[in-house]
């Protein structure tokens, strides 16, 4: 190789396996200190910041391979070349000159070690490299470590790929190149926190917040750790993980996605929601103290923020929430499971997410297991143990969230084969009587209240004093057998006006209709057969309630009947005045209480 001055015009070097060069477009300048190794990137222009990575990469396998090192900076050379060959740029001329006479001195000094040609010595140590760092690395080596040399590995066959013509790149050679790639993309920078990123870390990755959250997301050591089954992990279909091999995992989202199956791109993005969350809230609530250990007031924020749905839905089901922490557990490290766990859930879930109960349902029974793979070490339902086996990363989407899917799917297309199924529950009716329908409690207190005050005013005394009259007072007691009607004719109307919705109801409302129709013709016929049969009974206000304790009796057929008849009326109202109350039995699972709830849900809803 020989190297000398020449003009703008004079052809780059040409691509041949000799690796010859011709005269370039360079002049002779001062030249830095060779000894450097470093100093070929750190000199690179800015209009050839693409070569960087190149010469890298030459630089970190210059003591293991200096044949290899010197093809690389060749093709750094060419590429260079081609992007710039009249070196008009600032700094490509010098940058170029230098980089020509470090190749003319390397081309004698750097002899072949694996092969007695450049084609066969790079394919030799490409192949050398990957079952050296890649083929297991990721079983042993740190995130950080394997970006770094899958980088490494993608330049290499890319110099490759210039060096050997590619009907000689063998199927062997191509397979491990598309191993490095699926590898390279699990460590790939993902949005704003470069976590994995090569060489000097961003400043941003120095903010005493993020440290604190990263540190606290990587505190996986008292987890117990997935082991691998039998899984390929080389480009060849035959090369396999043996039995009983534990996965290493790097943090608390690393952990989960081993035993659930997230997918590693999810997995990345929700790494640095969270880590970006749980700094803001530190920052917001101007944390003073050690900022090497994340403070668990922070957590704590989070946790409520983000399961503020979750914790409605379980009461709302009347179901106990499964964000457990047993006594001596680490808290801090559970509750930030649970979030991670439901932020992985969310970012896989697609078009599911849209559906937030079936987020909280999935949510519950995950949370569940992480509860018994971590305490109990029994599944809940078969009750065999967990065997923590590592999961592929498309196991959740496959098993969890596709199913779903393909039910919503099918629920869709059979609106659009043809099929009248209606999708909403409403169906208008034009009558006047939703007047009454839409009114009814209105309609109920106006007509008993005229029934009541027509029948004191047109008794003998004509006055308020006439309610305590024993005739008058049973008289005014029909008022009931009124509201019987009344409620009845609400029943009927619930029935004949949304007849037409009926076949997008569940199964469960359209019992609920029914029902109440049935209840409301029993008390039509129930009360007025009361009231007639007791019509003789002596019955006046003051012993009404006075004697209520004492001989029953004494007592009516029809006061009974209308003491059962205001029962659900009478619940709904102390629920209604005292919240606190409604609360608590709207959380009790007991059978009991909840059939009370649903009975007083429509007198409840009057009420409001």
């Amino acid at each position: 190789m020989a190297s000398s001055s020449g003009t703008k015009n004079d052809a780059g070097p040409p691509r041949t396996l000799s690796r010859g060069m011709t005269r370039t477009g360079t002049r002779l300048v001062d030249l830095p200190n060779e000894d450097n190794a470093a100093v070929d990137s750190e000199l690179v222009p800015s209009s050839l910041a693409s070569i960087a990575p190149i010469l890298r990469v030459a630089n970190e396998i210059q003591n293991e391979n200096p044949r290899v090192a010197y093809l690389c900076r060749f093709h750094a050379f060419e590429k260079a070349h081609l992007m710039d060959p009249s070196s008009s740029g600032r700094g490509v001329r010098q940058f170029k000159t230098y980089l020509l006479h470090r190749l003319e001195k390397e081309e004698e000094e750097a002899v072949h070690i694996l092969g007695r040609s450049d084609p066969k010595e790079i394919l030799l140590f490409y192949q050398q490299f990957y079952e050296k760092n890649i083929k297991e690395g990721e079983y042993t080596k740190k995130p950080e470590e394997m970006a770094k040399v899958c980088q490494i590995a993608t330049v290499l066959y890319e110099v490759l790929k210039t060096v050997v013509p590619g009907s000689q790149i063998d199927p062997q050679t191509k397979r491990i190149a598309e191993d490095v790639g699926r590898k390279r993309d699990r460590y790939a920078h993902y949005n704003i926190l470069p976590l994995y990123a090569v060489g000097v870390k961003p400043a941003i990755m120095e903010l005493p917040e993020i440290k604190a959250a990263l540190n606290a997301l990587c505190n996986v050591d008292n987890l117990p750790k997935p082991r691998i089954h039998l899984t390929d992990i080389g480009p060849d279909d035959n090369v396999a993980v043996p039995m009983g091999r534990v996965q290493p995992v790097n943090d608390i989202l690393d952990w989960l996605s081993s035993i659930f199956g997230f997918q590693k791109g999810n997995v990345a993005n929700q790494r640095e929601h969270l880590i970006l969350l749980l700094a803001n809230i530190d920052v917001r609530r101007g944390n003073t103290g050690d900022y090497t250990q994340l403070a668990d007031a922070t957590v704590r924020q989070l946790l409520e923020k983000i399961f503020k749905n979750y914790i409605s839905w379980c009461n709302y089901l009347h179901c106990k929430s499964y964000l457990r922490c047993p006594p001596n557990s680490d808290k801090q490290q559970l509750e930030l499971i649970y979030i991670a766990l439901y932020l992985l859930i969310w970012g896989e879930a697609s078009n599911i997410r849209f559906m937030p109960e079936c987020l909280c349902y999935i949510f519950h029974n995950m949370a569940n297991e992480v509860h018994g793979i971590l305490f109990s070490n029994a599944h809940p339902v078969s009750g065999d143990n967990y065997l923590n086996e590592a999961r592929d990363e498309e196991y959740f989407l496959r098993n969890v969230i596709t199913p779903i899917y393909d039910v919503l799917h099918k629920r869709v297309n059979q609106v659009s084969s043809g099929r009248k199924k209606p999708k909403t529950n409403f169906v208008e009716v034009r009558t006047f009587l939703h007047l009454y329908r839409n009114f009814d409690r209105m309609w109920m207190f106006f007509i008993l209240a005229f029934q009541a005050m027509l029948i004191v005013a047109w008794s003998p005394l004509g006055t308020i004093a006439a309610f305590f009259d024993a005739d008058v007072f049973r008289s005014v007691l029909s008022v009931f057998i009124t509201s019987a009607f009344l409620n009845f004719l609400q029943a009927t109307l619930d029935i004949v006006l949304s007849f037409n919705a009926w076949k997008s109801l569940k199964i469960t409302q359209v019992v609920r209709y029914l029902l109440k129709f049935v209840v409301a013709a029993f008390w039509v016929v129930v009360l007025p057969f009361c009231y007639f049969s007791s019509v003789q009974s002596p019955t006046v206000l003051v012993r009404f309630f006075s004697s209520w304790a004492g001989d029953w009796s004494n007592h009516s057929l029809y006061s009974y009947a209308i003491a059962i008849y205001l029962l659900p009326n009478i619940l709904a109202s102390v629920l209604f005045v005292l919240p606190p109350l409604r609360r608590c039995m709207e959380r009790s699972n007991l059978r009991t209480i909840t059939l009370l709830m649903w009975w007083a849900q429509v007198s409840m809803s009057s009420i409001h």
